[in-house]
């Protein structure tokens, strides 16, 4: 008899959920920390349902670093700058609720298409398509540089989370607070290397896959199907429609996604070389560096995909700091899952700078 998707899910979560925690403990070392339910500031941001917002205003261009990057952007051009970035295999319209609460807000709101990503280009053909982690915060500054931004206020999740740390361990001078979706995400081959006990391995099938060549040509060919697959599986209680996943699905069409997609899950195993420029960035976050800038981390009640428990990361900040885990059935993509409340984590973290 064939398992039922509900089943596996529930399974998969019950198998994970001890085991990835011990591990991150074991990693970071477990810290107390009291979780809040999120409490939007209620004078300053419209209260909105999930799925209110379909589109942003039209797309912007600009050549940043290596990259012309396409970016959404909400909010008067004079208000306190917020930049927020997805993840895999999201895109900038998790944030398209986000967006107009914080633009109501008077915040400037940036929200760029990583590299790999909707109208996200690079300017020669020549570059290395690199997924590692550290060339991705490199993106991140250089579109603040080109947009003149000195300091921002950086919220994500997933791949987006990952990048928001490393810009505000490594660059903190350019960060004026911080929202993170699963709390501490930097990580290092060396780390990509320790093996986890069976049922957190589990959880990371996509990347075994991907670190053979047919998992390369299978996501290329099935970029749609495997990309539903996961939003499925890391938000198993998110009842998104046809027309919410196409308008994220168009952005897997660029033509380095692949690329992109596949280097940073090999680089995370030492199966793909990242480039020489970075690796001294690369060598300061194997050492897992704090951040100190005022910061919210995240965490929905029902994600589905690998995560730590927040006990495990609150030693990681060590400015004014905040966890709060949301209710209500919340994955992966929280952003767009929970608007609200992520909307009021920016707004107060933003308040705390």
């Amino acid at each position: 008899m064939k398992a039922k998707p509900e089943d596996i899910n529930r399974s998969r979560r019950l198998l994970v959920g001890a085991a990835a925690a011990a591990v991150a403990a074991a990693q970071l070392g477990i810290a107390s920390i009291a979780a809040a339910q999120a409490t939007p500031k209620a004078d300053r941001l419209p209260v909105i349902k999930p799925g209110t917002n379909t589109a942003f205003a039209p797309i912007k261009q600009i050549d940043a670093g290596t990259l012309n990057i396409g970016y959404a952007e909400a909010g008067p051009a004079d208000g306190a700058p917020v930049i927020l970035l997805h993840g895999w295999p999201y895109d900038i319209y998790s944030f398209v609720d986000v967006a107009p609460l914080l633009a109501a807000a008077g915040y400037r709101v940036i929200v760029p298409w990583l590299r790999g990503y909707g109208s996200t280009r690079f300017l020669s053909a020549d570059t290395p398509r690199n997924g590692e982690q550290a060339v991705v915060a490199v993106d991140l500054v250089a579109l603040m540089d080109a947009l003149r931004i000195e300091r921002a206020t950086l919220g994500g999740f997933d791949w987006g989370a990952r990048t928001v740390n490393i810009v505000a361990a490594l660059w903190p001078q350019r960060v004026k607070a911080m929202v993170s979706v699963s709390g501490y995400l930097i990580g290092s081959q060396e780390a990509g290397n320790a093996p986890l006990p069976p049922p957190a391995e589990l959880q990371w099938w996509y990347q075994f896959y991907f670190a053979t060549e047919r998992g390369r040509t299978g996501y290329d060919k099935y970029r749609r199907e495997f990309s539903r697959l996961i939003w499925q599986l890391a938000s198993p209680k998110w009842a998104f429609d046809d027309a919410t996943f196409a308008r994220s699905a168009a952005s897997f069409d660029n033509p380095d996604h692949v690329a992109i997609v596949i280097h940073n899950y090999r680089w995370r195993l030492g199966l793909a070389e990242g480039e020489p420029e970075f690796a001294a960035l690369e060598q300061k976050l194997a050492k897992a560096p704090v951040i100190t800038v005022p910061t919210i981390t995240l965490e929905g009640d029902a994600n589905g995909a690998p995560h730590a428990e927040p006990a495990a990361y609150a030693r990681m900040f060590t400015g004014k700091y905040e966890h709060r885990t949301i209710g209500g059935g919340i994955g992966h993509n929280l952003p767009q899952e929970a608007p609200q409340a992520f909307a009021a984590a920016i707004v107060d973290a933003a308040g705390e700078a």
